[in-house]
């Protein structure tokens, strides 16, 4: 094949990624930029406006949970950069679970600075027995491969990072190993206690794709309730997002910039109140004839 082949097959190839129905995952990501932003204390936002990847200064280095989509390495660098941070301080990364969207940055990450992963059990199992899950194959680039974590979180590890303590669960549902996990960020004089969920998507329980992976009972729908039922008393004063639409990530910060000294994300109702719209919600999805 000629050169001019070669290119003609490259733009073709471009053409159809273009009108792919998941073209939005994959294409012009750095339309979805935004610049990052202080939470509160030692909690930073540095993710885009579709997925959420947050770092705590642990004092002994950055803590990063989410990685991003790959094709946005970048973006998560810059926005790291920005925030006034050298990425290659980031000495930890926790993955939310093992899908396409949280993971992309993770091997760049541990092969540039040496960071240590951290995974749920469950879903490094997946990605050792059934890698497809993770969908790595929707990326359209094929050098993207899956990480082999440092670290599989079990049920109830509580790890430290410098000094920032974790609690970890493991909430079956979206992955079988999504975690959810809690800790205290401050600003120098007050703690308040973060709550993560690791995934709350319902794409996950739908029935062509529970019945392609054998859950012909559909186990994983009651597993999810039974995650939200798990961590739903959790203290959290601030409800750190999966995706930034979990907690209106954007309007919340146009409030700040707005109303300078207030904070919307120190809201001890919000974690609760979204836990059980999702119990709702999911109950509802169940019920549904098309679902069952």
């Amino acid at each position: 094949m000629s050169m001019q082949e070669r290119y003609e097959e490259h733009v073709r190839k471009r053409q159809a990624l273009e009108k792919h129905p998941m073209a939005h995952a994959w294409v012009n990501q750095e339309r979805r930029y935004m610049k990052p932003f202080q939470i509160y204390g030692n909690l930073y936002y540095v993710g885009d406006t579709w997925v959420s990847a947050h770092i705590v200064d642990t004092g002994e280095g950055l803590l990063l949970f989410d990685s991003g989509n790959y094709g946005a390495t970048a973006m998560l660098i810059q926005a790291i950069w920005e925030m006034g941070f050298n990425p290659a301080d980031v000495k930890w990364l926790v993955l939310s679970h093992g899908h396409v969207d949280h993971i992309g940055s993770a091997n760049f990450f541990k092969e540039m600075f040496g960071t240590k992963l951290y995974l749920g059990a469950p879903d490094a199992e997946m990605f050792r027995s059934r890698p497809w899950l993770s969908l790595l194959q929707e990326s359209p680039n094929y050098e993207d491969t899956l990480f082999v974590p440092d670290v599989e979180i079990q049920d109830g590890d509580v790890i430290t990072f410098g000094n920032t303590t974790v609690q970890f669960y493991i909430t079956p549902g979206h992955t079988e190993g999504c975690i959810s996990c809690f800790f205290d960020v401050t600003d120098g004089v007050t703690p308040k206690r973060v709550g993560y969920f690791g995934g709350f998507g319902f794409n996950t329980l739908q029935k062509s794709f529970l019945l392609e992976i054998g859950d012909t009972s559909y186990d994983m729908r009651n597993q999810y309730l039974a995650s939200l039922d798990k961590v739903r008393d959790e203290k959290v004063e601030i409800f750190m997002s999966n995706h930034p639409n979990n907690v209106d990530l954007l309007k919340k910060r146009e409030y700040m910039m707005a109303h300078p000294g207030e904070n919307p994300f120190i809201d001890d109702t919000a974690w609760g109140i979204y836990l059980d719209g999702k119990r709702k919600d999911l109950l509802k999805f169940m019920e549904d004839p098309k679902n069952s």
